[in-house]
């Protein structure tokens, strides 16, 4: 059994060649992780939602409830998928697809253990930010092709505020890329071997952690969904797994974002003892129940609130933090 398996690796191997049979494999693994991390985080929120407002949570279908978001998956996947007639059909159909796509990409580059990362590129952390754009004009074409007033409101919310928040989130992350001298997520990870970057870098940590639940329209700042004003905002005319689609992208980037705060300020796969990627995970998830924590704890902000907050606050105290980083730099050096 093993003699065949390893003949139709090799098979594999040839045809295809190494690297882009690690890519294909690797794709496919992300793929399928994505799916289990989206059910087990939507269980996850529903059950942290419940114990903080003093409920339950999901308890009916399977033990504590863990089935619960598989059943409403199956129910997604069997709604009507509705387009509205005066919707512009092919951009409305090709943005849930466009908001989902680009996630799987930083899987790609993200190191989630010393050998477990399926590709180390010299400019990893510039490959997630990039992709990380195509979110915010996916939104909007899905908001504009929607023709609904409360959608296109909702899109262009969105853009302002991943805009705005883009800049601190940048500008943090640029304050630990001077300190390791490298865009490389794995040499970032190896730049912390000693003492973890959030000690050295505390007020980018902070930045960066308020600028990365902006960017995944997070409660306190889901302004471009805020059901109360906009329906459910630019995905307001979506129905079924299209909107599902929405929603998986969602939860995928804030493991996204946990991610890449896990390597640029916790020390990646890096623990006190035995290193490995159940550290990576633990940091991950540990940052993601705070991001939950967070959005069932603090009321919504208006939106000149929002925006208030990032050009007055946010970017003004990054930019004296990166600038104090390359001087302190500089003089060491």
């Amino acid at each position: 059994m093993l003699n065949i398996f390893s003949e139709a690796w090799q098979a594999l191997l040839n045809f295809f060649g190494p690297l882009a049979l690690v890519l294909v494999v690797g794709l496919v693994v992300a793929l399928t992780y994505v799916q289990i991390n989206a059910l087990f985080l939507v269980w996850l929120e529903r059950k942290v939602a419940g114990h903080i407002q003093l409920r339950i949570g999901p308890k009916e279908v399977g033990p504590f409830g863990v089935l619960q978001t598989i059943v409403d998956g199956v129910k997604l996947l069997s709604k009507e998928l509705i387009t509205p007639r005066p919707a512009s059909w092919l951009l409305f159909v090709l943005s849930p697809i466009l908001v989902f796509m680009p996630v799987l990409v930083p899987f790609v580059v993200l190191p989630f253990g010393e050998n477990l990362q399926i590709r180390d590129l010299n400019v990893g952390l510039m490959l997630i930010f990039a992709f990380a754009g195509l979110n915010v004009l996916a939104i909007l074409m899905g908001g504009w092709a929607s023709n609904n007033k409360y959608a296109l409101l909702g899109a262009v919310r969105s853009v302002a505020q991943n805009v705005a928040y883009e800049i601190p989130l940048l500008l943090s992350a640029m304050s630990v890329v001077i300190m390791a001298n490298s865009l490389s997520l794995r040499a970032i990870v190896e730049a912390q071997q000693g003492l973890w970057f959030v000690f050295v870098q505390p007020v980018a940590a902070v930045l960066y952690l308020v600028g990365a639940t902006a960017e995944t329209n997070r409660a306190p700042f889901d302004i471009p969904e805020a059901e109360s004003e906009l329906v459910a905002g630019f995905h307001t005319e979506y129905s079924g797994m299209r909107f599902g689609l929405f929603f998986l992208a969602e939860y995928t980037n804030m493991f996204i974002v946990a991610s890449v705060a896990t390597t640029l300020f916790f020390g990646g796969w890096r623990g006190p003892i035995a290193d490995g990627p159940w550290w990576f995970l633990a940091k991950v998830y540990l940052l993601i129940f705070g991001v939950i924590w967070v959005r069932w704890t603090f009321p919504r902000l208006r939106f000149d609130q929002l925006m208030n907050l990032a050009w007055k606050y946010l970017i003004p105290i990054a930019l004296v933090n990166l600038l104090a980083t390359a001087l302190i730099l500089k003089l060491v050096r």
